[in-house]
């Protein structure tokens, strides 16, 4: 009789792979350090996951949906205002990029580790940001914009900007300007829209 996994292990698991490969990277973390911080044996671990590569595409997978959860909260208090969605959007990235101990954007940070567009972590980076620029894209049609892409791509600049310098120069640097000059961008891209 095949041995019951005692209920939540996956989410532990999951939990401290999170903690592990934010602060570290993914590469620098073996299986066995995440083996030895949830406290388990090995054999449970690739009970749940089939090796590393599946473990850091849950992770990523469980990322982007925390993220889009957070995004959604964020943008329902302007609900028939995307310009202004626009803006919460990037709010919300900027908060990230300046918080205590911030590591950078995982999905850039991982995309950046893996070259291999055939790896499944860069794919579920790479599907992340690109889902990031789409909505950016909608929203910015929606808000008025003659070129939607065009602002996307500009608050995409943005974004990544607030990320690598958030992580990089901390939140005193560089990360304080991102939401003046998204909110820049928006306004400039949808002055013949309202």
């Amino acid at each position: 009789m095949a041995r019951r996994q005692a209920p939540g292990t996956r989410e532990r698991i999951l939990r401290v792979a999170s903690r592990l490969f934010q602060e570290n990277g993914v590469r620098a973390v073996g299986m066995q350090q995440v083996v030895e911080e949830v406290g388990l044996g090995k054999s449970l671990l690739y009970r749940e996951f089939d090796g590393k590569d599946d473990l850091v595409a849950a992770w990523l997978r469980e990322s982007d949906a925390a993220w889009w959860a957070a995004v959604d909260a964020a943008l329902a208090p302007h609900d028939g205002d995307p310009a202004g969605q626009l803006l919460a959007l990037v709010e919300l990235v900027a908060a990230a990029a300046a918080s205590p101990g911030f590591h950078g954007c995982v999905f850039y940070n991982t995309s950046s580790e893996f070259r291999d567009d055939d790896h499944p972590a860069r794919q579920e980076a790479l599907a992340h940001l690109r889902r990031m620029h789409g909505r950016l894209e909608t929203l910015a049609g929606a808000a008025g914009a003659a070129r939607p892409g065009a602002l996307a791509d500009e608050l995409m600049l943005v974004v990544g900007g607030m990320y690598a310098t958030g992580a990089a120069l901390g939140p005193d640097g560089p990360v304080r300007a991102g939401v003046a000059a998204a909110g820049s961008a928006i306004a400039r891209h949808c002055a013949t829209g309202h």
